[in-house]
């Protein structure tokens, strides 16, 4: 194998929505059909819509494994195989045979894609060989998709809709939904609940609100604040939806340790608490208001507002 081939399997790496999770670039950067103003990657090189042989199944197989035997002797687990390329996973026309062709190894499989070939049929029977998908929805208006995720001219929000709609329907897997929110862009009140109504009429879909935690594509790309991040969380969970948010804090959520303030940042970077909750963790724990105080003199933990209830959510 060449040293290029040699960096398609990564990891295992800790995440949250996976637990351990070995990466599989399966596609070359930075290959995509967006060019999303946040991505950490840069602009897109090479936009396309064209699926299209990559890598073939039997380097990234061989790669994965190879990577699963090292893990494993070195006594690291391995939760899932995700694909998580530096472009659109779903690009590789043979992804959904190389996830089969994985299957022997008996560990669960990822993908994590835009979603925008979704609204083609042959993307959606090779997603249904994962076990976890998770598509993206940063936006439900043509106007502010177009801002934010920058897409190839053929690609067409309405058919992509309709796709993500077609495989909730059908997918027997787990399906999680990001959004990302960027300041000024996507993070209005109005445009949050479009999308959320969109996303609340989807089959058992758990919800991640995100923010950019990287140096993004363009530079004027700013994070939605605080503030927002809750009333964005308040308006998924009024619509009943599964829903947290992932700002870039590394702790171990719900991991009650016994270190009361790394305990709150940890579930405070996941979901927000209303003072009730705070007080009831505070009882539990031993520990008194001094502690939300000191968080909040230092700038680790922000207090914000939602019809007329205090939260507190970790500080971006």
């Amino acid at each position: 194998m060449t040293k290029k081939n040699d960096l398609i399997a990564f990891g295992p790496v800790p995440s949250r929505r996976l637990g351990r999770s070995l990466g599989i670039n399966n596609i070359p950067p930075k290959v995509c059909t967006y060019s999303c103003v946040y991505c950490q990657l840069g602009r897109s090189l090479n936009m396309q819509t064209e699926r299209k042989e990559f890598y073939k199944p039997e380097v990234i197989g061989k790669s994965v494994e190879k990577k699963v035997k090292d893990a494993k002797h070195k006594g690291e687990d391995i939760d899932y195989l995700t694909f998580v390329p530096d472009g659109e996973p779903t690009l590789d026309i043979n992804i959904g045979y190389e996830a089969e062709m994985l299957r022997p190894l008996g560990i669960k499989i990822a993908v994590i894609t835009n979603a925008s070939l979704i609204w083609r049929k042959d993307v959606r029977d090779d997603l249904q060989k994962a076990d976890w998908v998770s598509l993206k929805i940063d936006a439900v208006s043509e106007e502010i998709w177009r801002r934010v995720n920058r897409p190839h001219k053929s690609l067409q929000l309405d058919k992509i809709l309709k796709g993500i709609k077609e495989f909730s329907d059908l997918f027997s897997g787990e399906l999680a939904i990001e959004t990302m929110l960027i300041k000024d862009v996507n993070d209005d009140a109005k445009e949050i609940e479009k999308a959320a109504k969109f996303i609340a009429g989807l089959k058992e879909t758990k919800s991640y609100l995100s923010i950019p935690t990287r140096p993004p594509a363009e530079k004027w790309v700013k994070t939605a604040d605080e503030h927002t991040i809750n009333k964005a969380y308040q308006i998924f969970k009024d619509l009943s939806i599964d829903v947290e948010y992932l700002i870039g804090y590394e702790g171990n959520a719900f991991a009650f340790t016994g270190n009361i303030e790394k305990d709150l940042l940890s579930i405070t970077s996941v979901h927000p608490m209303r003072k009730e909750a705070v007080e009831k963790f505070l009882k539990k724990a031993d520990g008194d208001w001094s502690v939300i105080e000191k968080l909040t003199d230092e700038n680790k933990l922000i207090e914000t507002e939602y019809k007329g209830n205090r939260f507190y959510v970790r500080k971006i």
